[in-house]
């Protein structure tokens, strides 16, 4: 009988899983995609797009992958973890990465959104595609901007015909 021994986890596998757990609990918006037929210069286009966004895209072994979510209690995303997958992870922006994976995937029908993590939550790919419709961050917030400057601007316009008022009746 062959002597069974225990599998020894290399360190720098356990190195990759933390690395990977840190990405998933630090990102806020994680999008898990399938890439399979994209060309070089397709795939090459795609991550300068992500870098500009400051979005980090890589492709990661689905075995650590699942040692990392299991780490943080995100197993839920372990069923998007089949076949080849690249995972962008965004720290900083909650919409980029879904809305320049779901932009790059109008274009070229062979990269699919599978799923993935907003704010801690696991989602499918609708919900990362909602999540691309909405406005940037610049977008939100221009809009945000505008609500609040309104009632300042309503004011001044009243303050305004008033003083025209009482200016048209001295004259």
């Amino acid at each position: 009988m062959a002597e069974i021994r225990p599998t020894v986890i290399r360190e720098e596998k356990v190195q990759a899983v933390n690395e990977i757990a840190t990405k998933l609990r630090e990102s806020q918006t994680t999008v898990v995609a399938d890439y399979r037929g994209l060309t070089v210069a397709e795939v090459t286009e795609l991550r300068k797009q992500l870098r500009e966004a400051g979005v980090e895209f890589r492709v990661l072994k689905n075995t650590l992958t699942r040692l990392a979510t299991a780490k943080e209690n995100l197993t839920e995303l372990d069923q998007y973890l089949l076949g080849p997958n690249a995972i962008a992870f965004s720290n900083d922006d909650l919409i980029a990465p879904a809305k320049i994976l779901a932009d790059f995937a109008k274009k070229n029908d062979r990269l699919e959104i599978k799923g993935g993590i907003i704010e801690g939550k696991v989602v499918g790919a609708d919900d990362i595609k909602a999540l691309a419709t909405l406005p940037s961050r610049e977008g939100l917030l221009s809009m945000l901007l505008s609500v609040l400057q309104a009632p300042v601007r309503n004011f001044a316009l009243a303050v305004k015909a008033v003083a025209d008022q009482k200016e048209g009746e001295s004259a």
